[in-house]
């Protein structure tokens, strides 16, 4: 009697490739953050989500993992263990929550994840204090793996680079609407690669790094990672005009009333004509924010987001799919399979 075919496996989910590597990394993360100062880990904690003021437990949403994710799978993806990129992944943690401390503190935004900010629930001083904290436990931890030099250079490059972003986002805040001295889509770009694509570049390049690939592969996970970094953030734009409240744990157009200059609003002012001049005097005085969404999106500010995300996802993909050696043993199809699936969630998501 012929046997039966084996049924064919689908292919993991992007909420399923994230539960995967949270799992195999939380450990590691829980274990570096336990070696703190137990106050100052516990700020740490909370920030994770992982326990209330005082220390209780608690069940808080934490991120969505997908830097962790992508040093795990840059591991995979050169053909060795995801176990391999752990400590990459560990560190690009720290560096991304103790970013997100000091971001809370320089734009004074109060809530974060529908919980209050760690500088809200413990104090300024506390929460830089934390801060600085994950940043040397970050070092810390890849000074320990072997080879520890080269993906240090890795770190201190992408710090570098998101320390020019943040510097360029908070100095759009003082310029004027319209005008020659208005923020560009294009300076926009430039920051959220820096800003936010700096680091899950280096997520997957640490992965790839510490899982033994070659510079070529290590270059090109790099720039795939910093193209969807640009396409996360501007998903990430659209979200903060017109995303649930419920979903993301902000308040409905929150960066409209904080006036932040984003990307789609940034291309609605950049069409001629009365109906940008309106948005402008909108946005210069904070009032009415409802009618500034509503006009934002007729000026097709929204639709422009969206597309230039798609072309950075794009962008990524080409970047994965000219790896050298992509169809080779060295690269893992599971993988790289895994790492696309990422690529067009992040722009899908909650829209």
């Amino acid at each position: 009697m012929n046997a039966l075919p084996s049924p064919v496996q689908a292919p993991p989910s992007a909420p399923e490739i994230l539960d995967r590597c949270r799992e195999l990394v939380r450990p590691a993360l829980t274990e570096a953050v336990g070696r703190l100062h137990p106050w100052v880990g516990e700020m740490a904690a909370y920030s994770f989500g992982w326990c209330e003021v005082g220390g209780a437990p608690a069940g808080a949403p934490g991120g969505k993992g997908v830097r962790q994710a992508l040093a795990v799978l840059g591991a995979e993806a050169a053909g060795a263990p995801g176990r391999a990129g752990v400590a990459g992944a560990v560190a690009v943690e720290l560096v991304h929550a103790f970013s997100l401390l000091h971001d809370d503190i320089m734009d004074g935004d109060t809530t974060r994840r529908s919980r209050p900010t760690v500088w809200q629930a413990y104090g300024t001083g506390p929460a830089v204090l934390a801060g600085d904290a994950l940043f040397a436990l970050a070092v810390e931890t890849l000074a320990a793996e072997p080879g520890g030099a080269g993906t240090l250079r890795l770190l201190s490059a992408a710090l570098a680079d998101l320390v020019r972003g943040q510097a360029d986002d908070l100095l759009f805040t003082d310029r004027p609407w319209t005008g020659p001295e208005r923020v560009s889509p294009a300076e926009y770009r430039t920051m959220a690669e820096h800003k936010t694509g700096a680091l899950l570049g280096c997520a997957a390049a640490l992965g790839a790094t510490l899982g033994g690939a070659p510079g070529a592969t290590v270059a090109a996970l790099d720039e795939a990672g910093r193209a969807l970094g640009v396409a996360f953030q501007l998903v990430d734009d659209v979200l903060g005009i017109w995303g649930d409240p419920a979903v993301t744990g902000k308040p409905v157009h929150g960066d409209l009333r904080e006036r932040k200059k984003t990307f789609p609003v940034l291309a609605a002012l950049s069409c001629p004509g009365p109906a940008a001049r309106r948005l402008a005097v909108l946005l210069g005085s904070g009032r009415e924010p409802d009618a500034a969404a509503a006009l934002i999106a007729e000026l097709g500010g929204r639709a422009a987001a969206l597309a230039e995300a798609r072309r950075y996802t794009a962008t990524a993909r080409a970047a994965l799919d000219g790896v050298p050696g992509a169809t080779g043993a060295t690269w893992a199809a599971g993988a790289a399979a895994e790492l696309r699936c990422l690529l067009d969630s992040l722009v899908r998501r909650d829209l």
